[in-house]
């Protein structure tokens, strides 16, 4: 498969600092992600990640140094500012062992539950911009706006209408600023030191002050949808609340907290995948309608 320019010039610096890490390196290469908004290699137990083209660099690098600070909950990084290449910015980390998919009976539940919850009751090391969680659905509902007509589009739509102002990045966000992750799913976990050290939390971009529920809100939202199953819920919720995370009640109905953040999470996924499915001109799938008959049953969230 041919390579971009920037894909190659990544791998190869990967590769170099690698090599400075470890001088008798097993050397071996592998792309881990490849997309607009970030591409990802690894080279024996070094990563390089060239992140999005818009990355502002002063709101990157305290959260490099909150992960460097906090080296039991996050991965920490292998330098502490980013670097340039070819106009993106780039950083290198340790590679850790991620979640399998192919087997979601072993899917770390409880690691990520109790990993959140020290997250947010860790008062930030530095000062950090905002979570990105509500800026980053906001991108999604607005890429879906500018692609081709579809029926579902305006549920999805009116969906998002429904929520408050702070849930859609038009305001700012309530409370007391809480650390946050901004993108919490099982992709964002490792076990460092490789292949059997303890769970990590990695990828920053979105790490910054904000609701804390934003963090709970993506399995909510699929379980709500019916997409997660009940156990896997019940663990992970368990494990937040035995870890004394703050976004939600100690015990009774977490849900009065999680409505409006798992509203915008299932409106977000929706919103993703419709404009995919738009994008390559095929059906949405069961997966994805499942999204937006989710979408088509919201009304006012409580309390708005």
């Amino acid at each position: 498969m041919p390579t971009h320019p920037l894909l190659t010039a990544l791998t190869a610096r990967a590769q170099a600092h690698a090599h400075t890490r470890t001088p008798t390196c097993p050397c071996g290469a592998a792309t881990l992600a490849d997309r607009p908004d970030a591409t990802v290699v690894r080279h024996a137990d070094t990563v390089a990640k060239a992140h999005a083209p818009d990355t502002d660099p002063a709101a990157l690098t305290p959260r490099l140094t909150t992960a460097a600070r906090l080296p039991d909950i996050l991965l920490p990084p292998l330098t502490p500012a980013p670097a340039v290449l070819d106009a993106r910015l780039v950083t290198f980390w340790p590679y850790g062992v991620p979640v399998d998919p192919e087997d979601p009976d072993a899917a770390p539940w409880e690691a990520a539950g109790s990993l959140l919850a020290r997250l947010h009751r860790t008062p930030a090391p530095t000062p950090l911009p905002p979570m990105r969680g509500p800026a980053k659905a906001a991108g999604a509902v607005a890429r879906l706006r500018e692609a081709a007509p579809h029926p579902a589009t305006d549920v999805v739509l009116r969906a998002w209408s429904h929520l408050p102002a702070w849930a859609r990045a038009e305001a700012p966000m309530p409370g007391a600023p809480t650390l946050c992750h901004g993108d919490l799913h099982l992709g964002q976990l490792v076990r460092h030191p490789a292949p059997d050290g303890p769970w990590l939390l990695i990828d920053v971009d979105d790490l910054g002050v904000g609701v804390p529920a934003w963090d709970l809100a993506r399995p909510a939202a699929w379980y709500a949808c019916g997409l997660l199953p009940p156990e896997d819920w019940t663990r992970f919720l368990t494990a937040y609340r035995e870890a004394d995370g703050p976004a939600v009640p100690a015990d009774g109905d977490p849900w009065p907290d999680l409505d409006v953040p798992a509203r915008a999470l299932t409106v977000q996924t929706a919103a993703r995948a419709l404009t995919k499915a738009l994008a390559r001109g095929r059906d949405l799938d069961e997966v994805e309608q499942l999204l937006v008959d989710a979408c088509a049953r919201m009304g006012f969230p409580p309390g708005r």
